[in-house]
């Protein structure tokens, strides 16, 4: 394989220039020609392309974002719009593609493998942890070190006010940010999409907390489980005790990424060139039990995802 594409897709996420940068650079190691597509799925039908050197990825490592910018493509879904992507690879010669994104991300990839023979490779670029396969995804490590940041802050004005602070984070319908990022920052209490949550319950523990001397309290809350404003409402109005909400939203999707979502960018990007670089496509990458592993994309998209239950009981055994 002489020639290969690049595109970042869906929600942008730390860590996806250092991939870039990695992907780039390992393939014209190996002799190969690398094109950046930007703006996703959108700039491969509309055929928005440009030609990719060395110094073009220098400087990137450290920065949020993504350099080939991104959007989502509702066209990439029909077929006539996965033709018009076909044929701006074939004008360009390119044989196989490597795909940045999530779970959208990918199907767009597989119906290119699928119905239309193009060699893909996946890495698995979104902060919300949402894909069964892989222990972790790009930029996941950054968003949860985001949000412990700004918790330790808003612990900082809750306790000094005697205050309980509703805190919301990312995740979609994956409670993986709010679980993690709730363990680390000592929270009393998180609440996901994947477990009903119980007001009177958490009533109960919030008075128990403070009554075994605790001044403030941090709830997370994944937006996929409830809205910060309306939860932090009801508890309002069924406590005596002063309630603020705190939506830290978009935040989470930039800043410079974590040395962890670094390392993964650079051992993600070099083995979707490897894989390529073999005529091996129809695949994704990730990392499972601290190995860098490859997995057929048909499957990996079908995977349900699974919650951390262990993780969730050790929250509800040391938060008090």
């Amino acid at each position: 394989m002489k020639r290969i594409g690049l595109l970042t897709s869906g929600g942008d996420a730390p860590g996806m220039n250092a991939a870039i940068r990695a992907v780039v650079r390992t393939a014209i190691y190996f002799g190969m020609e690398v094109y950046g597509i930007e703006r996703g799925y959108s700039g491969l039908i509309e055929d928005k392309m440009m030609s990719m050197e060395m110094r073009s990825v220098s400087d990137i490592v450290q920065r949020g974002g993504t350099l080939l910018r991104t959007a989502r493509c509702l066209e990439m879904l029909t077929t006539e719009g996965q033709k018009k992507a076909v044929s701006t690879l074939e004008k360009h010669g390119i044989e196989g593609l490597v795909v940045i994104g999530g779970d959208g991300s990918f199907r767009g990839a597989k119906a290119l493998t699928e119905s239309f023979g193009i060699p893909t490779i996946g890495i698995p670029g979104t902060i919300d942890n949402d894909l069964q396969y892989t222990d972790y995804t790009l930029g996941f490590d950054t968003a949860v070190n985001t949000c412990l940041e700004i918790i330790n802050k808003l612990r900082d004005t809750m306790n000094s006010h005697e205050r309980i602070s509703v805190v919301e984070v990312m995740g979609r319908h994956c409670g993986d940010i709010a679980l993690y990022a709730g363990i680390t920052s000592g929270a009393e209490i998180i609440v996901v999409p994947e477990i009903a949550y119980d007001m009177d319950d958490i009533i109960m523990r919030i008075n128990r907390s403070r009554s075994s001397g605790k001044h403030s309290n941090i709830i997370v809350v994944a937006e996929g489980a409830t809205n910060s404003e309306a939860f932090a409402k009801q508890l309002q109005e069924l406590t005596t005790y002063s309630v603020r909400a705190t939506n830290i939203g978009h935040v989470q999707r930039g800043g410079s990424p974590t040395m962890a979502d670094r390392m993964l960018a650079a051992q993600f990007g070099n083995k979707a060139v490897r894989l390529l670089k073999d005529g091996i496509g129809n695949r994704v990458v990730g990392i499972h039990n601290n190995e860098i592993i490859d997995m057929d994309i048909i499957e990996a998209v079908s995977m349900k995802k699974h919650f951390n239950y262990e993780l969730y009981e050790t929250l509800q055994m040391i938060s008090m």
